[in-house]
């Protein structure tokens, strides 16, 4: 009973590697520090900050020279839309919605001395958007109160994972200026 016990469990583990089923591990960002465009006292500033640094050797620096990334917020909205209604003409049902829109940027020194350094794009604007539906009913007020904050909060968690992803695909790409 105990070998095939045993043997049940390995090829369970062997069937679950063979799929392609793996750990979320850390992300290797191919930049060494970068700045993030978000006011140091948001909640998802803490977040992604926490997440950059302890899923990466990536550092977040405070000042925009010091740093070889810049992550650029270009929007953040967040709403909630109705689904549906019921008999009496109140919403039933709810679509939370958070839209980020966001590009990565950074500076490359010139190989020439005293040259201009370059304007490099390691992501171009990119959208990322979450949504969640959630059910409402007057008689469970407060619980569904509670709910939406826990939705909320778990659409923030999606969109630093998100963004995590695709930080660590960024590619460098110059950007031409104009004189």
């Amino acid at each position: 009973m105990r070998i095939a016990r045993t043997l049940f469990i390995l090829t369970l583990a062997g069937l679950l590697g063979a799929c392609g089923f793996q750990l979320r591990g850390s992300y290797a960002l191919p930049f060494s520090s970068m700045t993030l465009s978000l006011a140091p006292t948001t909640e998802f500033y803490a977040q992604l900050k926490r997440t950059i640094e302890a899923s990466s050797p990536t550092r977040v620096v405070v000042d925009a020279k010091d740093a070889e990334a810049n992550l650029l917020i270009l929007g953040d909205a967040s709403q909630k839309v109705i689904l549906s209604l019921n008999a009496a003409g109140r919403a039933r049902e709810f679509q939370l919605v958070r839209t980020f829109t966001f590009k990565v940027t950074g500076q490359v020194a010139s190989a020439e001395p005293g040259g201009k350094p370059s304007i490099v794009e390691f992501l171009p604007a990119s959208t990322i958007t979450v949504r969640r539906e959630i059910t409402f009913s007057d008689d469970l007020v407060l619980s569904k109160e509670s709910e939406e904050g826990l939705l909320w909060r778990d659409m923030q968690n999606d969109l630093v994972q998100q963004l995590m992803r695709r930080l660590a695909t960024a590619k460098q790409k110059k950007v031409e200026t104009e004189d």
